[in-house]
C-alpha cells in the first residue's frame, strides 16, 4: 500500500497542503478550527495535539494545515507529513463516513476538441483522479468501472484520465458529431451517481500500462535528467494537459544527448505531435539547457 504524502506550498505562507495519492473524502470538504470541531476526524484531532496547528482543512486528496507563527514550515512540515502518512497507513477513516453527507452531487461535463482529430476531451467540474491513468484496452481498466463501460462503446479505442478530464480516442468508424453528445451524457450520468471512480485508490494501481510504469518522477532522478524532467513538468505538462494529453520523461541518452519521452492521451498519435516536439519542446530544452540536448524523441507518439 502506498501512502506517501507530498508537501505542497500554497500562496498563503501560513498554509501548506499535504497531498495523498488517494482520495481522503468523497462528498465534501471540511474545516476544523480546534480539536472540539474535529470530533468526527481522528486525524485532525491528532494534528491539533501539535501546538503550532491553527486550522486543519480536509478535501479530496489533501490535508491542508494552517500554522501559528511560533514555528517555520521548514522545521515542522516533515513531522506533519510523516504523521499524516502514518495515519493513512493505519487504514482508519480520515473523517467518519457516517458524518459525510452522502448525496447526489450535481455534475457538469463539457466536450472540448483537441489537436488530435481522433481524441475528444470531456471535462468535469470535479476532480476525478489523483494520478494520470492511461488505458489501452478493457483489461487495463479492471479497477475502473467507468472506463470499462466506455470500452463497451464499439467506437472507443483508448481512454486517458487526469485531474478533472477524460480523453477518449475513437476509431475511424464513427464521427464526433454523431457520438459526442452520447459520450458526454454517459460520463456525466456516471459521475453524478458514483462518488468513487477508481477502486482501491490507496493501493498501487494495477491498471498502469507499460508506459505509466516506466515514468520517472523528477524526485527519483538526479543531475541533468532531473533538470529535464522538472522543465517538462513545469513548462510543458500544463500545456499538453489543456489539450487532453500528457508527456512523461522516459530517459536521457548521454552519448547522443537525446531526450526520450512518452506521449499519452490526445498527444499519442496526434498528427501535430511531431511539430510540437521539434518546434516546441525540443527548442525549449535547447534554450534552457544549452548544448546538452540534441533532440526529443517520442517513444509512442
Amino acid at each position: 500500500m502506498s501512502n506517501s504524502v507530498n508537501i505542497v506550498p500554497t500562496s498563503d505562507k501560513t498554509i501548506v497542503k499535504f497531498e495523498a495519492e488517494q482520495f481522503l473524502v468523497q462528498y465534501q470538504s471540511f474545516e476544523f478550527k480546534n480539536i472540539d470541531e474535529a470530533k468526527n476526524s481522528l486525524l485532525a484531532q491528532q494534528l491539533f495535539h501539535l501546538p503550532f496547528v491553527k486550522t486543519v482543512y480536509i478535501a479530496q486528496n489533501f490535508v491542508a494545515v494552517q500554522k501559528y507563527d511560533i514555528v517555520e514550515w521548514e522545521d515542522v512540515q516533515g513531522e506533519l507529513s510523516t504523521k499524516i502518512s502514518d495515519y493513512l497507513q493505519s487504514g482508519k477513516p480520515v473523517v467518519e463516513e457516517a458524518k459525510q453527507q452522502k448525496k447526489k452531487i450535481p455534475v457538469t461535463v463539457y466536450a472540448e476538441s483537441t489537436p488530435n482529430p481522433q481524441v475528444m476531451k470531456f471535462v468535469a467540474n470535479k476532480k476525478l483522479v489523483v494520478k494520470a491513468m492511461e488505458f489501452k484496452n478493457i483489461d487495463d481498466a479492471k479497477d475502473v468501472e467507468l472506463v470499462q463501460k466506455l470500452f463497451h462503446f464499439p467506437f472507443v479505442k483508448e481512454v486517458y484520465m487526469d485531474d478533472n478530464f477524460i480523453s477518449v480516442h475513437k476509431y475511424d468508424m464513427a464521427e464526433w458529431d454523431d457520438i459526442t453528445m452520447e459520450l458526454r451524457e454517459f460520463i456525466r450520468s456516471y459521475l453524478e451517481n458514483n462518488a468513487e471512480i477508481v477502486k482501491a485508490q490507496q493501493k498501487k494501481s494495477e491498471t498502469a500500462t507499460e508506459s505509466q510504469q516506466s515514468e520517472s518522477p523528477a524526485e527519483n532522478l538526479s543531475g541533468l535528467p532531473k533538470q529535464i524532467a522538472e522543465i517538462l513538468e513545469e513548462y510543458v505538462k500544463p500545456a499538453v494537459a489543456s489539450d487532453g494529453g500528457n508527456i512523461v520523461f522516459k530517459a536521457y541518452d548521454e552519448n547522443t544527448k537525446d531526450v526520450h519521452v512518452i506521449l499519452q492521451g490526445a498527444c499519442s498519435g496526434c498528427p501535430s505531435s511531431t511539430m510540437t516536439l521539434k518546434n516546441g519542446i525540443e527548442n525549449l530544452l535547447k534554450d534552457m539547457l544549452p548544448q546538452q540536448v540534441n533532440s526529443v524523441v517520442a517513444i509512442n507518439g
